[in-house]
């Protein structure tokens, strides 16, 4: 199976899984979640999903704690809404690239503020 097929199942399990956030998930938890990229397997077998949420760690952990625990429904739903015929498992991770960035632009700041002074 071709890095193309991947891409485009990957995009379609984002959408679909952003789109059921939005829309059918009651739990608080999950309010502040962000689908920030989806990762499937060669074989279309399992799909690591990357979320960023707003807060501090503990709201990160709660969010990741209600995703695994809304998993088995966000699967069922996925396998109701596309035509695949396995639907990956799926695996949630936490997307820090936002936090390195700010992180890098605050540094880049303090240097060129160093710089001037």
């Amino acid at each position: 199976m071709g890095k193309r097929r991947q891409r485009r199942v990957g995009e379609l399990i984002h959408r679909e899984i952003s789109e059921l956030l939005e829309r059918e998930m009651s739990d608080p938890r999950l309010n502040s979640v962000t689908i920030t990229g989806v990762e499937v397997s060669p074989d279309l077998r399992h799909a690591r999903v990357y979320v960023s949420t707003i807060g501090g760690e503990i709201e990160r952990q709660e969010a990741l704690a209600g995703l695994k625990h809304a998993a088995g429904f966000i699967r069922h739903e996925l396998g109701a809404r596309l035509r695949l015929r396995y639907v990956p498992e799926l695996s949630f991770h936490l997307d820090k690239s936002l936090e390195r960035g700010q992180r890098i632009e605050e540094l880049l700041a303090k240097i060129h503020r160093e710089r001037d002074a």
